[in-house]
């Protein structure tokens, strides 16, 4: 469906822009939906249609665009298509794969090009007010960039990316390590478009989720026995859930949080809190 012949019909909603049609991303999408008009990005067209039609048996208003955030040309189409709509207010980019899902080059690309590509795209079309939330990861604050690598990482959109991280690191690039550093790279992106994006009075903020109860999730926990030993960690003793994720990046991209940007809100439960006890021999009393 195309969204140019449905502009005239959504009234004077700010348009908000949701990549990904997963489960944290519909459910970011119904939160958003609540005052927005949504416009719902994913790469996999009968999942995009299945949680569109969804969203819009509960009144919602929501058209559908489909995109590979790892393909310039792609990207530039829904930067058109953006600007067809009218512009937007809000950007909010879920889109991601868990090491279970793809081989580490993959990962790479849709976790980190991605949301780069996304954030320059729609950067002409910032206006003051539009915001951002990029979604991170707690495995992001549990480790760090090798020295090496850092510089690397500040342009993740050249061409040579992947194969200068290839050659230039010194581990062998696995998907799980292509997953830590991903998310690194999504919390450097943030605060650098912060600053592009402010000269045009907009803002970028990442979300670090820590365990979340979703299919993804649950996936995660079958394939990698250290996410049972991460659990154990969390002082809330429990999974968050997609809504807690959602009610957050909605705050953030409301007018409400006017003031927070370039910076990471981690919604974990306490986990890194209790992930650094443990490391340093504390116990809790």
């Amino acid at each position: 469906m195309t969204p140019l012949d449905l502009t005239n019909a959504w009234g004077a909603l700010p348009l908000a822009v949701v990549i990904g049609a997963g489960g944290m991303g519909s459910a970011v999408a119904r939160r958003l939906g609540q005052n927005h008009k949504v416009l719902l990005v994913d790469i996999n067209p009968k999942r995009l249609q299945h949680q569109a039609e969804t969203l819009r048996e509960d009144g919602l208003q929501v058209i559908t665009q489909v995109c590979d955030v790892t393909c310039r040309h792609s990207v530039q189409q829904l930067g058109h298509c953006v600007n067809q709509l009218g512009g937007f207010k809000a950007l909010a980019h879920v889109a991601g794969l868990s090491p279970s899902m793809a081989d580490w080059r993959t990962i790479m690309s849709v976790n980190l090009i991605g949301p780069a590509l996304v954030t320059k795209e729609l950067l002409p079309q910032v206006t003051p007010g539009s915001s951002a939330v990029l979604i991170s990861s707690l495995s992001a604050h549990l480790g760090r960039l090798p020295a090496g690598l850092e510089l690397l990482f500040e342009n993740p959109l050249a061409a040579n990316f992947l194969a200068a991280l290839e050659s230039t690191a010194e581990l062998p690039m696995t998907p799980e390590l292509s997953y830590m550093w991903s998310k690194i790279g999504v919390l450097e992106l943030a605060q650098r478009q912060a600053l592009a994006w402010g000269q045009r009075g907009g803002r970028v903020v990442s979300v670090s989720p820590g365990l979340i109860a979703s299919p993804q999730g649950a996936n995660e926990f079958k394939q990698v026995n250290g996410k049972y030993s991460l659990l154990q960690t969390c002082p809330l003793k429990r999974q968050g859930n997609l809504q807690e994720i959602a009610a957050v990046v909605a705050f953030l991209l409301s007018d409400e949080a006017a003031y927070i940007s370039g910076t990471d809100i981690r919604v974990d439960g306490g986990n890194l809190a209790g992930v650094r006890s443990v490391n340093a021999g504390h116990v809790a009393g």
